[in-house]
């Protein structure tokens, strides 16, 4: 049973006698684990605590629909304070009292520290908060699923949005001086370059540093038509779009997930309306035709719910989409064949959370739309179709 039919049937006669019809298969069928490492408190809990409550929803309606194939879905999380060795203890802790076929890891630091174990136990298929590029290689990275575009496309996205909005553009990227923030630079470069865009400007910055006057000096020297920013949740946006306006510079400013909740960037004020960036799912208010999932969501949480829960809910239902594909294969759920579970999805309906159907290409889902801040309506509101990197 597909995660759509699920959703539409969530309300009506017929998933009550699918509950019954499932709860009878489960019942006599092994549990699949999704054990977590997730980041509940420390610096990143205003993310861990929405991921933690988007899986936890997801799995309950995955098994109330009666599992996966027939096999209960069973999440085991723990707190990591996101730092990698107490996510490396989680992992351990969670895999040597539980056989763990599926699993939830909270940075890119973790999902590389672990990766050669998941090689050389060959049980487990791992997705989780990190859209790194470098995690986008089947190769070295067999067992590592991305729940949407990387890094690099998500930038990729929002340049092809300018290209249609102005070819030719010249277009800025300002970034955190960490691993996160550089991520996607170089790829910047090319893709510029390819859309014919001028890339006249790149500046680094401490992550969380407001001290940005210097920095807007060089913006407004550039005077670039679009800034994106990327590496950053909120500080130093806020900064520099405010020094940036003070100036007179009509500069649109662009950000990327990790800045895109709708309530990060209401935090702004005024400053935030034409906020844009990029976002592979759709908000939790989303009200769209043929979205019964977006619909269950609602009806299971009255108030909003983050970007981050939409990542963690869209994370588990792509993991349970591959052990299906396993299991109707008839193949056994392990590494590889997870692996193969997740390339087998294509033109997957996710039930309204994102707005096209779903292909995975190499580890990751190069999928997204840009997002525009209304500030009357205080919501972020579509300013793109969905646009897919092929």
């Amino acid at each position: 049973m597909s995660i759509l039919k699920v959703a539409k049937r969530a309300t009506g006669a017929l998933l009550a006698a699918g509950l019954i019809t499932g709860a009878a298969q489960a019942s006599d069928k092994k549990d699949i684990v999704l054990g977590g490492s997730i980041p509940l408190t420390g610096v990143f809990a205003f993310a861990g605590v929405g991921i933690h409550a988007g899986i936890t929803d997801s799995v309950k309606i995955i098994n109330d629909a009666g599992g996966i194939e027939g096999h209960k879905l069973v999440y085991v999380p723990e707190d990591t304070a996101y730092k990698v060795d107490a996510s490396v203890a989680a992992y351990n802790k969670i895999t040597s009292q539980h056989d763990v076929n599926l699993y939830y890891g909270d940075s890119t630091a973790f999902s590389k520290t672990i990766s050669p174990e998941l090689d050389r136990s060959g049980k487990t298929l791992m997705t989780g908060a990190s859209f790194a590029s470098e995690l986008n290689d089947p190769e070295k990275y067999p067992n590592i699923f991305i729940p949407g575009p990387t890094y690099v496309d998500m930038v990729g996205i929002l340049m092809k949005h300018i290209a249609n909005e102005k070819p030719g553009a010249k277009v800025g990227l300002v970034h955190s001086e960490t691993e996160f923030g550089r991520d996607p630079v170089e790829g910047a470069k090319a893709t510029a370059k390819e859309l014919g865009l001028d890339l006249n400007l790149v500046i680094s910055t401490a992550p969380g540093g407001v001290d940005v006057s210097t920095e807007v000096l060089k913006m407004r020297r550039a005077r670039p038509d679009y800034v994106i920013f990327h590496g950053y949740v909120l500080s130093p946006i806020p900064e520099f779009i405010g020094q940036a306006r003070s100036m007179g510079l009509d500069t649109k400013f662009m950000g990327t997930f990790w800045s895109m909740d709708n309530q990060m960037v209401g935090k702004m004020g005024e400053i935030a309306d034409g906020f844009m960036g990029v976002m592979p799912y759709n908000y939790y208010y989303t009200e769209a035709e043929n979205a019964p999932m977006l619909e269950k969501i609602r009806s299971m949480r009255d108030t909003y719910q983050s970007n981050a829960y939409m990542q963690g809910f869209f994370s588990t239902i792509m993991m349970a989409e591959a052990a299906r594909n396993v299991i109707k294969a008839g193949k056994e759920l392990n590494g590889p064949n997870l692996h193969e579970g997740l390339e087998a999805i294509k033109d997957f309906d996710t039930g309204g959370l994102m707005g096209i159907p779903v292909t995975v290409k190499g580890n990751s889902v190069p999928i997204g739309r840009v997002y525009q801040y209304d500030l009357s309506k205080k919501q972020m509101v579509p300013s793109s179709d969905w646009i897919r990197l092929d």
